[in-house]
């Protein structure tokens, strides 16, 4: 119990599951929530993680109570976790003119938005009370590239990752203070995971996992605010923002879209 912990939502797979295990090998203990508790559970015991190291919450982050139960009866029985990974989210390609992609619409901002807020709102007064004993405490807000111009086909996705970078930042703003809570926003390029592995589209930069868990490890550990993974997506998303609206749309005009998904 003297171990440091850390809370990771959408740890069954991918980013979360990566950074699980880079928090692991770091010496950390984990709390990991995921929807699908029995594959997170195959996963632990195939590592041969040892019990006293890590608790696995069945919860979805799109369904409020659920999420708040996981963190209040983590809190309960496993202490306050010093850092805590909004993770968990989806992306659906969708077309604006079909009405039925409303829910689509609907579905990601719940998830991706509404799920990181809820995930990170019973933490944020226990960590500035504990914060003047010892600390830092760390909310970490996964964003993503897509967040910073919109894509085509990738409405849904784009704006509820748009709305993750600027919720982190006024975050980041009201919990600044004596009894200061740090905010890091964290956007990934590219990276190798399932949820990527379904497009059909060229993918620039793509990294693996495993070296953007690493990555972003030593972000949260230095207190980073903002940080794009990898690097060289970095510079290309600052320069799309940059870009005259008339010529950006040039550039996306004819591009491949996100593909809707059957409904």
């Amino acid at each position: 119990m003297t171990s440091p912990l850390v809370f990771i939502t959408g740890s069954s797979s991918g980013i979360g599951q990566a950074l699980a295990w880079r928090y692991l090998q770091a010496g950390w203990r984990l709390a990991l929530v995921a929807r699908r508790a029995d594959v997170m559970a195959e996963w632990v015991q195939a590592q041969g993680i040892a019990d006293d190291r890590v608790r696995i919450f069945a919860a979805d982050v799109a369904d409020n109570g659920s999420i708040l139960q996981a963190a209040e009866e983590c809190m309960a029985t496993w202490g306050l976790p010093q850092v805590v990974i909004a993770n968990a989210g989806i992306s659906q390609g969708m077309d604006a003119a079909e009405r039925e992609d409303l829910a689509v619409l609907e579905r990601v901002m719940r998830t991706n938005v509404l799920g990181l807020a809820a995930t990170f709102q019973p933490f944020i007064r226990p960590m500035q009370a504990a914060s003047a004993d010892g600390g830092p405490f760390t909310l970490v807000g996964i964003a993503s590239v897509a967040g910073i111009r919109g894509l085509p086909g990738h409405a849904a996705y784009c704006a509820s990752k748009s709305a993750v970078i600027t919720y982190c930042e006024s975050l980041r703003g009201e919990l600044r203070g004596p009894q200061g809570v740090r905010v890091v926003t964290i956007a990934p390029g590219y990276i190798a995971t399932p949820l990527t592995r379904k497009n059909k589209y060229p993918m620039p930069f793509l990294m693996s996992a495993s070296d953007f868990a690493d990555r972003a490890f030593q972000c949260i550990e230095a207190g980073s605010t903002y940080a794009v993974i990898p690097w060289p997506m970095g510079v290309v998303a600052k320069l799309l923002r940059l870009l005259p609206n008339a010529w950006f749309d040039r550039i996306m005009q004819g591009q491949p879209r996100k593909h809707r998904e059957p409904h």
